[in-house]
């Protein structure tokens, strides 16, 4: 049954793909602010997620220290990734033109990053329906503004709407093997979830501290920083309200 609904999750999850056409028809100003809301909203929800479902879970199932290391060493490894890569992850519009191989590397590096919330949504599903559903609300939520940018990557690369569309969704599917993965080794490796729970939420950590939340400094008006806080807050609050769930 967890497994289930894990995959129903990731299909929606990949759905959200098909966001990006949206920003074809949005103002660059509007679209920014809306982004921004969002980024905002989603930085909120992950460490919601992380600090309610996650940590907790963690707590009861193993000791503080080991836990806490587990989870120091994902978040060294986001570190590590994303200096080989070079890459940016960044969540704003595109403001400029790519050359078609940046468009292509985009791909790449989305399918891996699909791959890695496949893992992410089906650990949370091996742990409880609760958390799997807590951990793809805020999957979903990071994944909205990611999707817009990827969309205006591809489209600026060289590539049609269409086949813009088509590509985007196409690697997003990639997390429904990561489920596949994550249950797999859980099923056949010992133990493996002691490592697939800390990866989730020290993933979660990094993206929030290191990609989102600088987003946010980046526009400094009275009135969207106001903005941006309470969209914070309201991302943390709707995490809260999943522990009903629980």
């Amino acid at each position: 049954m967890s497994f289930l609904y894990a995959l129903i999750s990731v299909l929606i999850v990949s759905a959200v793909a098909l966001v990006g056409i949206v920003t074809l028809w949005l103002r660059v100003a509007l679209l920014k602010r809306i982004v921004l809301l969002l980024v905002s909203f989603s930085a909120g929800a992950l460490l919601g997620d992380v600090f309610f479902h996650l940590f907790p879970e963690m707590a009861e199932e193993w000791r503080l220290i080991s836990s806490s290391l587990w989870v120091l060493w994902w978040i060294f490894f986001g570190l590590f990734t994303e200096k080989i890569i070079r890459r940016n992850h960044c969540h704003m519009p595109i403001t400029k033109e790519h050359k078609h191989p940046f468009a292509i590397m985009n791909l790449v590096w989305d399918m891996v990053h699909n791959l890695i919330d496949g893992l992410i949504i089906g650990a949370s599903y091996l742990v409880s329906i609760p958390v799997g559903i807590a951990t793809t609300i805020a999957v979903i939520f990071h994944e909205i503004p990611q999707e817009m940018w990827d969309f205006g990557v591809l489209i600026h690369g060289g590539f049609t709407k269409k086949r813009a569309v088509f590509l985007n969704f196409f690697t997003a599917l990639t997390a429904v093997l990561g489920v596949i993965i994550a249950f797999l080794l859980y099923r056949y490796v010992d133990g493996m979830i002691f490592a697939l729970i800390p990866f989730a939420a020290g993933t979660f950590i990094y993206i929030a501290g290191s990609d989102l939340i600088p987003e946010l400094h980046k526009e400094n008006k009275l009135s969207q920083s106001i903005s941006q806080i309470l969209f914070f807050l309201l991302g943390i609050w709707v995490m809260s309200l999943l522990l009903l769930l629980e």
